[in-house]
């Protein structure tokens, strides 16, 4: 009985000291975030004084985002004009939100918003975050498709005139986003793949269960390329205003929104990616670059999107 209360003793002051331990490792990391927002006003308020800038690159900072989109949505939030009633953003794709386009917006500049992932994992950990009762974060657990994506955003409050729409899927991106009616967002963000290249106004085929790890080894086929984003883009009212200098997220901007933005070509905007995040047969990590992605996917199918035709990029001579 002696050992067994000793033992009880021990375990309870063992979870005792996790607990602050993990309170404590909360609170500074709540610390940090804190200090990086600031970091990040302050980066934002110069860029605005600098305004016009000359490309979107210069406008760069990351504080959650992946790259430099943080401080390129502050400066196109600034030159749109948006509004209070306009800050709204509704971004799909977020895993578990630690990294993500609109993490700053909501810790910044306190705006209110949707988020929608397919795992229930990561939204029952954003639901569990300080952050989630301190704003007004709407985060929901979906598969999405191009035929439910109105319905997830409508039933969940949203419609209407939205600041930001945030789409990073990894696959159906092209397609999804070519579906959206329920809101009228004032920019958009996109993840499109510089593999396929500028030419060509391509993406991947549609289907309900693409998952870009699975389409194929080498985790280079997915989503669309700049000029099926461009097409996409103008059909719908929009600008495209540049893309990251990492070449993952092109951004656009409606064309009633433009002001002193200057809309730019495919061609005009294009970056080679610089990231290495191609897999082997073995799905091993092999940090493959330039052209020599390009060959590990040339005769997979993909779809002209202005024709509906499908085809292979070695077909369009790529």
């Amino acid at each position: 009985m002696i050992v067994f209360s000793i033992n009880n003793l021990i375990e309870k002051a063992i979870e005792k000291v996790e607990r602050r331990l993990s309170s404590g490792l909360a609170e500074q990391s709540k610390r940090i975030d804190d200090l990086l927002v600031l970091q990040g006003r302050a980066i934002a308020l110069s860029n605005a004084s600098r305004a016009p800038l000359s490309s979107i690159h210069d406008a760069e900072f990351k504080v959650f985002s992946q790259f430099g989109e943080d401080g390129i949505l502050q400066y196109l939030i600034r030159e749109t004009g948006i509004s209070r009633s306009e800050q709204i953003f509704i971004e799909f794709g977020v895993q578990n939100y630690v990294e993500s386009n609109t993490r700053f917006l909501l810790c910044n500049d306190n705006w209110r918003g949707l988020i929608l992932d397919g795992s229930e994992q990561y939204i029952n950990f954003v639901r569990s975050q300080d952050l989630y009762w301190r704003h007004d974060l709407t985060a929901v657990t979906a598969w999405i498709t191009r035929d439910n994506i109105n319905d997830l955003i409508k039933d969940a409050g949203f419609y209407g005139d939205v600041g930001i729409l945030s789409v990073d899927i990894d696959g159906n991106d092209y397609w999804v986003w070519e579906r959206i009616s329920v809101v009228n967002p004032v920019i958009v963000v996109v993840e499109w793949n510089s593999v396929f290249g500028p030419d060509h106004a391509i993406s991947v085929p549609y289907s309900e269960t693409f998952q870009r790890q699975q389409a194929h080894y080498s985790n280079l086929y997915w989503g669309a390329s700049i000029q099926a984003f461009h097409h996409l883009a103008q059909s719908q009212g929009y600008a495209l205003v540049g893309s990251n200098t990492a070449a993952n997220n092109l951004f656009f901007v409606r064309q009633d929104r433009l002001g002193r933005l200057t809309a730019l070509s495919p061609q005009a905007a294009y970056l080679d990616s610089r990231f290495r995040d191609s897999r082997d047969a073995n799905h091993q990590l092999n940090f493959l670059s330039g052209q020599r992605r390009l060959q590990e996917i040339l005769d997979l199918p993909v779809i002209d999107v202005i024709t509906e035709a499908p085809t292979t990029l070695r077909q369009l001579g790529a």
